[in-house]
């Protein structure tokens, strides 16, 4: 094939939105090979090492976002339907969350306060501007949650998703080594914990590395983080003086 007729092959394939849906699905699988390849460590999740070799790949050949997000809003539009599949799990242990109830809620709502207040106040102290400030307030809820939540209080959803995969990446990393060092070794506790950090990467590393009641666990948390943030978070920031 000479050089033209592969310009020409390239024009086609650019401008065709299932590219990007097939670039997706062989990178993620590059990227999870790649990882198991390194012993599964969570310093290099599949998702973060994805995300950095398709950003490589769109610099490289000159793609914009929106045209590359033609294809991939295939699996974009996959995120809601997972998510609410994560009920599944969590409804064959619901006997066990009925009795833990109060405490998994009393656990959340510190987790959020927590989680949004010293973003703010480390993000305030370091000089952000407001609109960053409103962007970061989410940080720590799944990435459609976060997006929903950063547009109604004025930040900027996008960099609010970011800012959601670096919180999952990190809890990731950091989290089952914290776990071992606390001796916890209860799936829910450990679940929960993961969920309430690292909400859909921790969700996935539960599943994957901890068991099936931890992944229940850890969804749950995902969700009510999710929930109690987006009723709590107006009212934080107004307490920071952004209301």
């Amino acid at each position: 094939m000479n050089l033209a007729s592969f310009d020409q092959l390239w024009v086609y394939l650019s401008g065709n939105p299932l590219l990007s849906l097939l670039a997706t699905l062989m990178v993620f699988a590059l990227a999870v090979r790649i990882n198991r390849a390194v012993g599964g460590t969570p310093l290099l999740h599949p998702v973060t090492l994805a995300i950095a070799i398709l950003i490589t790949l769109l610099l490289l050949v000159d793609m914009d976002y929106a045209t590359y997000f033609e294809g991939a809003q295939f699996i974009h539009f996959l995120l809601g339907p997972a998510t609410v599949a994560l009920a599944i799990p969590l409804y064959d242990h619901r006997q066990r969350v009925y009795r833990l109830l109060g405490p998994l809620l009393l656990a959340c709502g510190a987790g959020v306060l927590t989680a949004v207040s010293t973003t703010l106040g480390l993000a305030m102290l370091l000089g952000a501007d407001p609109k960053t400030l409103l962007s970061l307030a989410p940080r720590s809820v799944t990435s459609p949650i976060a997006m929903g939540i950063a547009e109604q209080i004025g930040g900027i959803p996008s960099l609010s998703a970011g800012l959601v995969l670096l919180t999952g990446s990190i809890g990731c990393a950091l989290g089952p080594s914290i776990l071992r060092l606390l001796r916890i070794t209860d799936p829910a506790v450990q679940g929960f914990t993961m969920g309430l950090a690292a909400h859909g990467f921790g969700t996935a590393h539960a599943f994957a590395r901890m068991g099936v009641v931890a992944g229940a666990f850890s969804g749950l948390a995902m969700g009510l983080s999710g929930l109690l943030t987006a009723f709590l978070l107006p009212l934080i920031i107004r307490l920071f003086g952004f209301g």
